[in-house]
C-alpha cells in the first residue's frame, strides 16, 4: 500500500456539506493586532457558519459587535492512514439581531461548554476553500 497522498480541491458546495458534517472547528480573529484561535462547535445554516459564545468573553466583546472579518477552519483528518479533509471559511462575523432568528439557531445549536452562551455570531462566507488528502490511486 503507498502512503503517498495528493491534495484535492472541493467545490465549495462540497467543502460547505463536510463543514456541516463535523460540530467542532475553529474560529480565527484578530486581537491587538495578533491573529487569535479559539475553538468552537458550530452548525452550517442558511449557508452560513453559526457559533454562540457569551458576550463577556472576547469572541462575544470583540469579534461581534466590529463585524470582524474573521476564518473558520475545520476538517477530519486520520494521522494513521493520512487521508481526510480540511476546510476553511473567510467572512465576516456579526451577531444575530433578530430575534425569532437568534431563538431558532440556539436551538439548532447546544453549546459545549456551561455558561450564559447567549450570543450568537453568524459567519457570512466571502471565500471557501476546501481540500481533501486522498491516495495517489484515488486523486483522479
Amino acid at each position: 500500500m503507498t502512503t503517498a497522498r495528493d491534495l484535492k480541491e472541493l467545490s465549495e458546495a462540497e467543502a460547505l456539506r463536510r463543514l456541516a458534517s463535523v460540530p467542532f472547528g475553529r474560529v480565527v480573529f484578530t486581537l491587538h493586532a495578533l491573529p487569535a484561535v479559539r475553538p468552537v462547535n458550530h452548525v452550517v445554516a442558511d449557508g452560513r457558519v453559526v457559533i454562540r459564545t457569551n458576550p463577556g468573553t472576547v469572541l462575544g466583546k470583540e469579534v461581534a459587535p466590529a463585524a470582524a472579518v474573521v476564518a473558520f477552519e475545520a476538517d477530519d483528518l486520520d494521522p494513521y492512514e493520512r487521508v481526510g479533509w480540511s476546510v476553511i471559511v473567510t467572512g465576516i462575523a456579526r451577531p444575530v439581531t433578530d430575534p425569532e432568528e437568534a431563538e431558532r439557531f440556539k436551538e439548532l445549536l447546544q453549546p459545549w461548554v456551561q455558561g450564559g452562551m447567549d450570543q450568537v455570531i453568524s459567519i457570512q462566507p466571502e471565500i471557501v476553500n476546501g481540500f481533501e488528502l486522498v491516495p495517489v490511486d484515488d486523486a483522479s
